[in-house]
């Protein structure tokens, strides 16, 4: 029998990976998206997008049925001198979640969502080589620890002050994308600290077996996230060294089941192992190109649905 499991999505499906971008769409539209498609729940988004207004936020997800299943860090998780900025985020992000309104916790869920995703970025030298890892930079020790430092830094305090799983996130163009770097981040990270969200498309844009690395990490697969990719285009951005959020304003990502990804394979695997809660799903883009958002939503939600989710 299947655990329990709801599927939700995240603002990066309407293109919203920069606060910065100045074509984004407002996030009461990306709600009343979310819920039209038929979600109970998304992400917050990177930090900054939705306000931080406790109020606000909850009346606004209320009135939509929605509840907020995950929080955000996406940032530069290696330099010491950024610790300050990444903890005051981390206060920030998990005192609203933990506010707002909850998420159920299905039976066999292993921690209670919200949970805080922790993704590397902001380095043009692992940007430009998303994918490639045999040319990617590694870091040296010394800069390695300081990203250990950082990661439990914010994971120590989601956890010892809101009650908040930190889950680390690999992220093509960060420097924790490749399978070495997945291995030694889970080496230097307890069990009892920050577990993992594995994420489908990224496993594969950074030459990962999905089924093959659920398997491997299993006892620390907290939460997932679904991509899925197109095999045509990323042949041809493999090619080049392009950023990685060029590749997907190229299209890289596509609607779930429309790419390589061998999703009835995921569906047999999370139902032998009992994965239960939420699976978030995402197909990052230009925030330009709106026009097919909800009828890539829907042709996700319907393939998944058909595979028994």
């Amino acid at each position: 029998m299947c655990n329990p499991i709801t599927i939700t999505t995240a603002p990066c499906c309407w293109g919203v990976d920069d606060v910065r971008n100045p074509h984004l769409p407002s996030w009461e539209k990306v709600l009343d998206e979310a819920r039209g498609t038929g979600f109970g729940g998304l992400e917050l988004g990177p930090y900054g997008y939705l306000p931080l207004d406790l109020n606000l936020v909850s009346d606004a997800l209320n009135k939509r049925d929605l509840t907020i299943v995950a929080g955000t860090i996406f940032d530069d998780l290696v330099s010491l001198s950024n610790r300050e900025n990444l903890l005051r985020q981390t206060d920030e992000i998990c005192a609203l979640i933990t506010q707002l309104p909850k998420p159920q916790t299905h039976a066999g869920q292993r921690f209670a969502a919200p949970y805080l995703t922790v993704m590397d970025w902001g380095h043009d030298e692992r940007d430009y080589a998303a994918g490639h890892s045999e040319c990617a930079m590694r870091l040296d020790r010394t800069a390695r620890r300081g990203m250990v430092e950082n990661i439990r830094a914010i994971a120590t305090l989601a956890r010892d002050r809101y009650g908040v799983r930190a889950t680390i996130h690999p992220h093509a163009g960060g420097f924790i994308e490749f399978a070495d770097e997945l291995e030694l981040i889970v080496n230097d990270i307890p069990a009892d600290l920050a577990g993992l969200c594995l994420d489908t498309g990224h496993m594969v844009y950074s030459g990962m077996d999905p089924v093959a690395t659920l398997r491997r990490y299993w006892d620390r697969v907290d939460y997932i996230h679904f991509k899925d990719i197109d095999a045509d285009v990323y042949a041809e951005v493999m090619q080049e060294h392009i950023r990685f959020f060029d590749a997907c304003a190229r299209g890289v990502m596509c609607p779930i089941g429309r790419g390589s990804i061998d999703y009835p394979a995921v569906r047999t695997l999370l139902t032998e192992l009992g994965y239960a809660g939420y699976i978030t799903i995402e197909q990052e883009r230009d925030p330009r190109n709106t026009g097919s958002i909800l009828d890539d939503l829907a042709a996700s939600r319907a393939f998944l649905s058909r595979t028994g989710f």
